[in-house]
């Protein structure tokens, strides 16, 4: 195999390297006017600073790039980079443009970790990329060739003279005597911080006896430094001050995140850029859902060092529990597999899957059920083999690669001795499904495929762990060098090898294009970023003569569970928040007055009369320092997005009175009436007797939520959720695999259940059981019937506790009538009274009317403000009506009206009227600021519908008071002469 086959000139790419050489256009180098070292150093950087930041605004503004946080006075220059769009091949270019522009030889590449390291060094050495910069630019780079020196950890011997690390003396002392060859020292961050590299001095100095420090004679070249992944390295680190005693001349930043500390950013691609130009794949994520009972929680409560407490919390109960080390966590829950107490202090536990638990932290036992895992690992397998089939018969072929993440170490590497393991299991799996297609193939390559797959299972996958690194098994070593090392042959077609697992190992640093499946079956606690974890596995893929594919809409398929099933809405987010980007206007132009007029009633005269006298603009009309983004602040919604809090405030809501007053001697008149309609009211059902319920009503309802599927099953479900990008937007779609793939999972118990059941509806467990086994016995004879077997779980008990009231409601006066009984007892404190019913003299306005009109209220109203929600309530209050003595708005939910299944309702006026024969006529009036009954919801019937039903109630018990609807054509003027009118003929 020849190795990768590399483009050249790809456009993305091409842009970061000119926005660089630009920044320079008025930079000088300058060889060293020491003969004795200057064919060891690099030449001189000298510049103006003023001339130097000009060329930096330029670059950025040409890349719509904008902000003061984006520049510096530090000569650092920003790259930001999607994670798979290329940054060490883009930095490894710059690095030839500016041998070839400046004479720069000598470059230092920190990275954070040693798996990048590796990653880094196998790229810069690799004969392809030789290969490519020699012969795929028609010379222009002549015979250049990057020498690499790579620094390693090792320990010194004592009694023996101490020398600088070979490959930092080798570096320093590389000349440009040979002109062919760019040097390039690449070191981790670990090394960069070691005592050998800032501290210790050795017996044998460099550059003409000058530095006996590492740190001293890699300052002494006068490098210029290139950092990976920069927000590994915070400005405020050891790490970052271990770099900048490089001394470098210039630095260079690549990375796709850089947590907003920024240098100068002199460009910028996006996530939203990367998928737009299909620079990437795209991601369809598979989320493995909980269905029915997702709510599970297990919460460290407490640790003294020796012993960890546990609260299990499920289905309503909690239970508590301590282990100690090494114990099993499936003691406290089935559904825990092989995760147990590895170590744990006063602080913190570590569980043997690595993650780390803190006081009040938690994990889903659920997310631990063997079922969860297979039925995850088979789904992936699966997809891998409908993909590969894709694209292993198409040309030329593209071999995909599956990456599983895993914290079962044991039941892989000791699979072959272990019954029932992870690695039996998954050979098993393959095996199968290996078979069933090759039972159908006719393509003849992807036959012979199969065949030699099935020949050794064992070799379709292998696997990398840290532990793996102590062992001496040559086949493991083997593995692991192909993985890590050897790209080439693990993408060879001859090799069965499709499968990779680890234990987040990989996660970082390491990629393979060709990865289009990873599958996370365990949470790993960490808060990396969704971008960052699939970008593993973003790269375009290579087809089998390593060139790269970008014909296709490729896409990577990314597998969690539900305990992060957010996983896509945090991807999508982060994919908008890291692209949001805007082209600043240099301007107010015609199109910007535009866009502002299409929301505010303003005109272009007075919308540049206010920013000229807010010194937002110039004379003509040209945005000064800020000017833009304070019109931004100034009118909002304009621009679609949020104003700062503060930045404008909007002084007519200090004019609207937080409380309203009552109204002196004006509770008096009210008290009567108030006092009788806050007595208790308890609403009854009126049924015959339960078996009268069973038979009208429970079966009933049971079958209609049979034949609307409401009922979820308890297991697991799989829903796939696309990327996709429409108008520099991500957004996703979801769709649910079909019931074929449903794997099922007990929960609960049956008797659990019930009891559960029985406690949330109030309806006797022998009327339930009863229901439950007539249906079951329905649904065998292949009737109108279900399991419930199948549905035990918390979620059936919230739909059918819900689902009952509302049924309830719906059928009440209808298929069973209901009645109410007064209680007559303690009555204050209520919505005016305290506990000793003296009158409040103020109330919360809010409890009134969202809405304030400083209009005077009619003489008798209750209150000394007009608040209120409806504008016809707003009409009753200002009304002047003759013989109302008294009326009032009632405060919210201060009537609670009992309503069949559950809940309330409470009207909205109390009307106090003296009639002609002088006695008192009590109203309770129901505003609906609509035509007629007909034009509102069926709900707001209902509840009207009540409300009549226990005042007629009241009323025929000899309580004085009656109820009446006001809809949007009746005058309360009317309402009240009707009464009236009633009262003179009764």
């Amino acid at each position: 195999m020849a190795g990768f086959n590399f483009e050249p000139n790809l456009p993305h790419q091409e842009k970061a390297i000119i926005a660089l050489i630009k920044s320079f256009a008025n930079v000088e180098f300058h060889s060293s006017s020491d003969y004795t070292i200057n064919q060891y150093i690099n030449p001189k950087i000298s510049f103006k600073a003023i001339a130097l930041a000009t060329d930096i605004e330029q670059v950025q503004k040409d890349n719509g790039i904008f902000g003061t946080d984006k520049r510096s006075d530090d000569p650092i220059f920003d790259i930001s980079m999607e994670t798979g769009t290329g940054k060490t091949y883009t930095y490894t270019k710059t690095m030839y443009e500016l041998n070839k522009i400046y004479g720069l030889f000598k470059f230092i590449v920190v990275v954070p970790t040693l798996s990048i390291k590796a990653g880094t060094v196998n790229f810069l050495k690799s004969d392809a990329l030789r290969e490519h910069f020699r012969h795929d630019f028609q010379g222009e780079y002549h015979d250049k060739q990057i020498v690499t020196y790579v620094v390693e950890s090792k320990k010194s011997k004592k009694g023996k003279r101490s020398y600088m690390p070979e490959s930092v003396t080798q570096f320093v002392n590389a000349s440009h005597g040979d002109k062919s060859k760019i040097h390039v020292l690449v070191i981790n961050q670990g090394m960069i911080n070691s005592p050998t590299i800032q501290e210790e001095r050795f017996d044998r100095a460099l550059l003409g006896e000058k530095y006996d420090r590492a740190i001293d004679a890699l300052a002494g070249v006068n490098p210029v430094v290139i950092i990976d992944e920069p927000h590994k390295f915070p400005q405020t680190g050891k790490t970052w001050k271990s770099i900048s005693n490089l001394e470098a001349q210039f630095t260079l930043r690549y990375g796709a995140t850089f947590n907003d500390e920024y240098k100068n950013l002199i460009y910028h691609l996006t996530a939203v850029d990367a998928f737009n130009q299909d620079l990437v794949k795209g991601v369809t994520a598979y989320v493995e859902t909980l269905s029915g009972n997702d709510n599970a929680k297990l919460t460290l409560k407490s640790l003294d060092g020796k012993e960890a407490e546990f609260e299990l919390s499920e289905n309503g109960t909690k239970t508590r529990h301590i282990l100690g080390n090494n114990d099993s966590l499936s003691s406290i829950h089935s559904a825990i597999h092989s995760l147990n107490i590895e170590k744990l202090n006063k602080t913190t536990l570590v569980l043997s899957n690595g993650i780390e638990l803190k006081k009040d932290e938690s994990i889903n036992p659920y997310s631990y059920h063997e079922s969860l895992q297979d039925s995850m690992i088979q789904k992936a397998i699966k997809e891998h083999f409908k993909l590969e089939r894709e694209l292993l018969t198409r040309s030329p072929r593209i071999k995909p690669l599956t990456l599983f993440f895993i914290d079962d170490i044991e039941g892989y590497r000791d699979g072959n001795e272990l019954a029932g393991s992870l690695k039996t299991q998954f050979e098993a799996w393959v095996l199968a499904i290996a078979k069933s297609y090759l039972a159908k193939e006719t393509d003849p390559f992807y036959k012979q495929y199969l065949q030699r797959t099935i020949k050794d299972i064992s070799l379709t996958h292998g696997g990398y762990f840290s532990k793996d690194n102590t062992g001496n098994d040559e086949k493991i070593e083997a593995e692991i060098n192909e993985i890590l090392h050897d790209k080439e042959s693990l993408l060879s077609l001859d090799n069965p090898r499709r499968f990779i697992f680890s234990k987040w190992t990989l996660r970082e640093g390491w990629d393979n294009p060709n990865v289009f499946q990873i599958c996370k079956l365990r949470s790993s606690g960490s808060t990396t970023s969704k971008l960052q974890e699939v970008g593993r596995g973003l790269r375009l893929p290579v087809n089998e003569h390593m060139a790269r594919e970008k014909t296709d809409d490729f896409r990577l398929n990314y597998y969690v569970d539900f305990t992060e099933k957010d996983f896509v809405e945090e991807l999508t987010q982060e994919i908008n928040d890291t692209s949001a980007s805007e082209v600043v206007p240099e301007e107010l132009n015609n199109e910007l007055v535009e866009q502002i007029k299409n929301h505010y009633e303003v005109s272009k005269r007075e919308l540049s009369n206010q920013l000229y006298d807010q010194n937002l603009i110039d004379d003509d009309e040209k945005f000064l320092e800020g000017g833009y983004q304070a019109l931004k602040d100034l009118y909002p919604d304009a621009f679609g997005t949020a104003l700062k809090k503060g930045k404008i405030e909007n002084k007519s809501k200090e004019d609207t009175k937080a409380k309203t007053k009552v109204r002196l001697g004006k509770y008096e008149e009210l008290k009567e009436l108030w006092e009788l309609i806050n007595q208790r009211a308890i609403l009854e059902y009126q049924f015959e007797d339960e078996g009268n319920f069973y038979e009208k009503l429970l079966m009933d309802y049971l079958k209609q939520e049979i034949t609307a599927n409401n009922f979820s099953k308890t297991g697991l479900v799989t829903k796939v959720s696309k990327l996709h990008i429409h108008n520099n937007q991500a957004g996703y779609h979801s769709v649910y695999d079909d019931e074929e793939d449903f794997a099922k999972i007990s929960t609960m118990s049956y008797g659990s259940f019930l009891r559960q059941l029985s406690e949330k509806t109030y309806i006797k467990l022998p009327t339930l059981h009863k229901a439950f086994v007539t249906l079951k016995h329905l649904k065998s004879k292949g009737e109108q019937g279900f399991d419930i077997n199948d549905y035990l779980n918390i979620q059936t008990i919230r739909k059918f506790t819900d689902g009952i009231k509302l049924y309830l409601f719906q059928n009440a006066m209808q298929k069973f009538e209901i009645g109410y009984n007064i209680i007559s007892n303690q009555v204050h404190p209520t919505s005016y009274t305290d506990s000793t019913g003296s009158p409040l003299n103020e109330l919360k306005s809010g409890q009134i009317g969202l809405h304030y009109d400083n209009g005077k209220p009619d003489d008798a109203y209750l209150f000394e403000d007009v608040f209120y929600d409806s504008p016809l309530e707003k009409q009753n209050i200002k009304e002047q009506i003759k013989h109302v003595t008294v009326f009032s708005k009632i405060p919210r939910n201060s009537i609670r009206i009992p309503i069949a299944g559950g809940g309330t309702y409470s009207p909205d006026f109390a009307y106090v009227v003296e009639t002609e024969k002088g006695q008192t006529l009590n109203l309770i009036i129901e505003t609906k600021d609509t035509s007629s009954s007909d034009s509102l919801r069926a709900e707001e019937n209902r509840k009207i519908k009540h409300a009549e039903r226990l005042f007629n109630q009241m009323e025929a018990d000899g309580l004085s008071v009656s109820f009446s609807t006001q809809f949007q054509d009746d005058l309360i003027k009317d309402i009240i002469n009707k009464a009236l009118e009633n009262d003179r003929s009764s």
